[in-house]
């Protein structure tokens, strides 16, 4: 989870190196550091525990000279948040220095066989250990006096090393004696390297190479790069020497930039519309009524032979696979399963022949969903992503699949991410329905709704104000309910997540009607429940689940249809919401929720991009 940046180039190393780190934030760090060789083949290394602003403070007083460079953020896995701990690591002798992502599972032996020869760590990392077998196997190549290691023989190293390694790892490599270059791997922990005619960057996504260079190139597991200011070098460990394709990095600097916003989750709510018309440019079809994928890499005949769906996923992108199975199933009546990735992962459950798997993420990095992938595809199963960032793990491994084409999305607490994968949920509806029964002009008729659907967003961002009045009267409260059924089910699941994730407060999600197995018993007067309510079918039945809870003297925020005056009766407050059909309620409805979540956060003084403990880019089990 942690961020990398490198480069090398005519350039003052650092100054790229802090602004990539500021870039990376998002994916969650509790310490950052830096490290550049000059030509004096002297290492400057820099770090501390804590902010970037904490990093950038230093090194106003301490700048490292030279035009190499590698700078990290580490999100703890081993070893506490300390400066000690804190990336990069030297080597024993200061010959090297490393950068890590990941985690290295058998680094504990490792570590005692390098003990066992004397040498003496100075961190409780698992990371340290790379460079120390670097500098371990440094001393043992031939290199004649007063001359430097050739660069094959330092490509052979970094991969004698990695071989040894059991885990996963994106690592950046400098080497005191060879102030020209760096040398980058992964497995399993995505790097990026940024291409310009005198000068090569390197990082854990492309969100730093914004404003540098338009020209991107995708490592993949096993390859390994040397990055020198004129050329890029890729091996693999099985292949050798490859060639590698230079593509256009799509992203724009307003993409990645505040703007007029404070916060990045602000921003992201309110690009919703644009995001939502991104998803869905060229994918419906009013001519055949259907939608049109172009990833899928599978037939329609392939597909229309599908007995079964499974949608695995984590967290946000999870409630997003369940609001998809009523989806598919509705418009398809093709049985879906949704699965947490991390279980099934290691659960071995019956998946029947003609299942179609689909790993839903937005990174494309969430280590759990793709162990998973890799396993229902270990079994033969057809596996597909939907995914919002393009060359990352997940739209690698899989068969093919959707992208989002949301944008970056920089705050933690994942918004327009998740509405884009619920329209492509509703998109995959619409294809498989059609593959089956929908009729003509059942198709036509949701494609209609879709396309109407980015104004009706529209209009529920101006819910923002009665949102921000609801998070001033419950602001001191201490637990929420999060209440809806059928398919707002999963927006109550949601909205709960968004509320603890970045304002720190217990809530729960429920189906409305389980209340009285169990949960009403939380509800008093301190505890305000949520219901998600826009009028359809199940409509009277939550209204009485709603009367349960004001019997019991509890306070409701409701969630409703615009045209719904009923409600006014029984909720203590109302956020009212454009009426779409039924199928789209989830997408409309959430948008509130992220206003009470994002102002609550506000109000009780937490860092709403960057909430404690958590990062962006789940990339370690």
């Amino acid at each position: 989870m942690c961020g990398i940046v490198g480069y090398v180039g005519d350039l003052r190393a650092a100054d790229f190196l802090l602004e990539g780190l500021r870039r990376l934030e998002y994916r969650g760090y509790d310490s950052a550091g830096v490290a550049a060789v000059d030509r004096h083949q002297l290492f400057h290394v820099v770090k501390t525990a804590g902010r970037i602003d904490s990093l950038a403070d230093r090194l106003a007083d301490d700048m490292p000279i030279g035009t190499t460079g590698i700078g990290h953020t580490r999100w703890a896995t081993h070893g506490a948040a300390t400066e000690a701990n804190a990336h990069p690591h030297l080597g024993p002798g200061g010959e090297v220095v490393i950068v890590h992502n990941g985690v290295i599972e058998n680094y504990a032996a490792l570590k005692s066989r390098l003990q066992q020869k004397g040498y003496v760590f100075h961190s409780d990392t698992d990371s340290e250990v790379i460079a120390y077998m670097l500098e371990d196997g440094y001393k043992q190549l031939s290199i004649a006096p007063g001359r430097a290691p050739t660069d094959d023989a330092l490509v052979g190293l970094v991969q004698k090393v990695l071989a040894k390694l059991q885990g996963t790892y994106g690592v950046g490599v400098l080497f005191r004696s060879r102030p020209d270059l760096i040398i980058a791997a992964r497995l399993g922990s995505p790097l990026v390297i940024g291409v310009s005619d005198d000068a090569h960057f390197l990082a854990s996504d492309a969100s730093p190479l914004v404003g540098y260079t338009d020209k991107i190139v995708y490592l993949t597991d096993h390859q390994v790069a040397l990055l020198k200011a004129d050329s890029l070098q890729i091996a693999h460990r099985d292949l050798g020497e490859v060639s590698h394709n230079v593509e256009k990095l799509e992203i724009a600097s307003g993409d990645v930039e505040l703007g007029e916003y404070e916060y990045y989750m602000l921003k992201e709510i309110f690009e919703q519309p644009q995001s939502l018309e991104n998803t869905m440019r060229g994918r419906l079809n009013l001519d055949n009524a259907t939608a049109v994928f172009g990833g899928l890499n599978l037939t329609p005949q392939e597909l229309r032979g599908v007995d079964r769906i499974l949608l695995t996923a984590c967290g946000t992108s999870w409630h997003a696979a369940m609001v998809g199975e009523y989806l598919i199933e509705e418009m398809a009546r093709i049985p879906v399963e949704v699965e947490y990735a991390s279980e099934l992962r290691y659960r071995n459950p019956p998946v029947p022949r003609r299942t179609l798997v689909f790993g839903i993420t937005q990174s494309g990095e969430t280590a759990d969903t793709l162990a998973a992938l890799r396993e229902m595809k270990r079994k033969g199963h057809p596996t597909l992503a939907i995914c919002n960032v393009v060359g990352s793990s997940i739209a690698q491994e899989a068969n093919g699949g959707i992208y989002l084409h949301a944008g970056p999305e920089v705050g933690v607490a994942s918004t327009k991410a998740y509405t884009s994968q619920l329209a492509v949920l509703a998109m995959l509806g619409l294809y498989f329905g059609r593959l089956n029964h929908l009729s003509f002009d059942q198709g036509y008729r949701i494609i209609r709704a879709m396309q109407a659907l980015p104004d009706a967003v529209r209009t529920a961002l101006n819910t923002q104000e009665q949102a921000q009045r609801v998070a001033e009267k419950y602001q001191s409260a201490n637990n929420f309910l999060y209440l809806g059924r059928y398919f707002n089910f999963p927006t109550a699941l949601e909205g709960a997540l968004k509320l603890k994730e970045i304002s720190y407060i217990h809530a729960e999600g429920y189906p409305a009607a389980e209340l009285k197995h169990g949960p009403i018993a939380l509800v008093d007067e301190n505890t305000p429940s949520v219901f998600i309510m826009p009028q359809g079918v199940v409509y009277d039945k939550v209204m009485s689940n709603l009367q349960e809870i004001k019997a019991r003297g509890g306070p409701v925020i409701a969630i409703a249809s615009e045209d719904d005056h009923e409600i006014d009766n029984y909720a203590d407050d109302v956020i009212r919401i454009p009426t779409v059909e039924e199928f789209l309620q989830p997408i409309v409805s959430v948008i509130p929720l992220q206003f009470i979540a994002y102002h609550i956060a506000l109000l009780r003084g937490c860092d709403v991009d960057k909430p404690r403990n958590l990062a962006k880019s789940v990339t370690v089990e």
